[in-house]
């Protein structure tokens, strides 16, 4: 079964007040992350903020040199509903600048902020189209209490402005509809439903669409109010639980025979199998 497992290379302390008086562990996970595809030999792709390109632009040099793809993650990582349309043009010119400058080339991809690519900002995708993106994964196709677009659907579709929207791979568990192969979702949910979940994804022909944090392996990190949860305390023990079974877990799912992919390689087999172009 094809595996995007992807990283989202952004810094949580920036959305915390006075946040780099907190220790810098960015460059420290990715590299576990690196070492981790390295000793699987498979190649992934890393969705990186500007703001982490212009400060680790050493980090997205030794991700390409390692032969993996670099994509989009916004320049400050906020919502795309806080974005007007020119404000969103001239924060994702100043990230693909970011990241080409760093080393990064061919850039196609692109994933909202908190999956926060909905009915009401499918605006971005002309604007995406004309910067030369191709495919974005930003949707999660679920209702969810910070975002969702549940009538999109789960299955990766071409965009009326051309751009390929591949969503968010979802499971039910119980009553809910989740986004079960990545972040918080993934660490808490025990791994027999995640497996159970996977086969349904298997049987339907999806690709299982994941995504992943340097926070999200951090069993070190120290221990602060993350932003963005409105100082909801469970919210914030979930960013931290379970972190140290998170390579675990994935090791479990690629004994199952599940292959990390490069987005941009996933997207030459769809063209192929569905024979769309752009």
């Amino acid at each position: 079964m094809t595996f995007l497992f992807s990283v989202d290379v952004e810094d949580v302390r920036l959305g915390v007040k006075d946040g780099y008086k907190y220790k810098e562990r960015v460059p420290y996970n990715t590299r576990i992350y690196l070492k981790w595809l390295s000793e699987k030999n498979f190649k992934s792709t890393f969705f990186v903020t500007g703001d982490v390109g212009e400060k680790y632009p050493f980090l997205i040099k030794e991700i390409v040199e390692q032969g993996h793809e670099i994509a989009c993650h916004t320049s400050k990582h906020i919502g795309l509903d806080e974005y007007t349309e020119e404000g969103f043009f001239d924060d994702m010119r100043n990230n693909i600048s970011v990241l080409k400058k760093a080393g990064a080339t061919d850039i196609e991809g692109f994933r909202a902020p908190s999956y926060s690519l909905t009915k009401q900002t499918e605006w971005v995708y002309p604007i995406l189209k004309e910067l030369g993106i191709t495919y974005s994964s930003s949707v999660l196709s679920a209702k969810n209490p910070l975002y969702g677009w549940p009538e999109f659907g789960d299955r990766p579709r071409m965009t009326s402005s051309g751009i390929l929207e591949i969503p968010l791979t979802i499971g039910k568990l119980g009553p809910l509809i989740i986004p079960y192969v990545g972040g918080i979702y993934f660490r808490a949910i025990p791994q027999i439903f995640i497996q159970k979940m996977v086969g349904k994804t298997t049987k339907k022909g999806l690709p299982l669409v994941g995504y992943f944090h340097p926070y999200d392996i951090d069993s070190g990190q120290e221990r602060f109010m993350h932003g963005g949860i409105k100082n909801n305390h469970f919210y914030n023990w979930l960013m931290y639980y379970n972190r140290k079974n998170v390579l675990k877990k994935l090791n479990i799912l690629l004994d199952s025979g599940n292959n990390i992919i490069t987005y941009k390689k996933y997207i030459d087999r769809f063209k192929s199998e569905t024979k769309q172009g752009y």
